[in-house]
């Protein structure tokens, strides 16, 4: 259901807030950050109180390029400080989490606990560790958070800065790999409401740069390529390279792009004992099913999943049984 048909549950928590906290999830992406600072700017016009939650100690290029532009501008904190801001009267705080509904991704589970009135805004479906004890604004028809937080700037009418509105830009073009997936008219009107705005598409080419040896070491991911059925590319990291989260997403939008395929699934090391999976769709092939019975979960387009303590061989083999069984079906 779109924000806008759902926005009295905004309006009626934000009414009873004073101070309110935004926060998404681990290893920020411009999607992510970019609906945090339209989400603050629209909350700042309404006079509250609003903070964004930043515990991330490294950040993706474009991300760490907007925070560092934007020094000043925005107020981040991070979660261990939060007590020097909330307010004694624990109904006048609200946590808005953004870009995710899952308890385990978000950068903070502690903040899940100690503020109770909660909103969640995302464009991924829900299902295993969703979050329970909130309101749930989900709309996983659109593209991204940034599209969701521009329906809301147009319709309550807030004046933003052309770079809000660029970095807003920046997480749609990001979220639909150019506008090739989950875009719709809807889509192309939020990024054209954003130019109107102020958004510069040269500066959205800016914050999308990518650094040359991270793109490198990706490209080592594409030298050895499986397809499933003619349909589904299938490619895997050697056990000694740790990748970000991101890095394998950015090889499974790739592999979208060849001739057939209609999924992908990436598996490499995301850290020292953590393996992942980063899978895309066109929207013809459920890899929700797939990366849900794995413990992980997402919706039509994209997903993830992530194991710990085991290694890249045994994931491969989990992960290739549920594409059978779901092959057999």
């Amino acid at each position: 259901m779109k924000i806008i048909d759902q926005r009295k549950k905004l309006n009626k928590a934000l009414k009873r807030s004073d101070t309110v906290f935004l926060m998404a999830h681990k290893d920020l992406d411009l999607d992510a950050l970019g609906s945090c600072i339209g989400l603050n700017t629209i909350l700042k016009n309404k006079k509250k109180k609003c903070f964004i939650i930043l515990d991330d100690k490294k950040h993706e290029l474009g991300v760490e390029k907007v925070l560092r532009e934007l020094e000043g501008c925005i107020t981040t904190i991070k979660s261990d400080d939060i007590d020097k801001y909330i307010n004694p009267r624990e109904s006048k705080n609200l946590l808005i989490v953004l870009d995710t509904n899952k308890s385990e991704l978000v950068q903070s589970k502690d903040l899940l606990k100690k503020i109770k009135n909660k909103i969640v805004i995302d464009h991924h479906e829900i299902g295993k560790g969703t979050i329970k004890d909130a309101v749930l604004i989900i709309d996983n028809e659109v593209s991204s958070a940034c599209e969701m937080i521009t329906e809301l700037i147009e319709f309550y009418d807030v004046e933003i800065e052309p770079y809000y509105a660029t970095v807003l830009l920046s997480g749609i073009v990001l979220d639909t790999n150019n506008f090739t997936l989950k875009t719709n008219a809807e889509t192309y009107y939020a990024a054209y409401f954003l130019t109107s705005l102020g958004a510069s598409a040269k500066k959205v080419q800016y914050l999308l740069k990518q650094d040359i040896q991270e793109y490198t070491e990706r490209q080592k991911l594409l030298a050895d390529i499986e397809t499933i059925n003619d349909k589904i590319a299938f490619t895997k990291a050697t056990p000694y390279t740790i990748y970000r989260r991101e890095d394998l997403a950015k090889v499974a939008d790739t592999l979208l792009f060849f001739n057939n395929i209609e999924a992908s699934f990436v598996i490499g090391k995301i850290g020292k004992d953590t393996i992942g999976i980063s899978a895309r769709s066109l929207g013809n092939y459920d890899i929700n099913t797939i990366l849900t019975k794995l413990g992980g979960g997402g919706d039509t387009y994209n997903g993830a999943a992530k194991f710990e303590g085991t290694t890249i061989s045994k994931v491969e083999q989990k992960l290739k049984q549920e594409i059978n069984n779901q092959e057999e079906e």
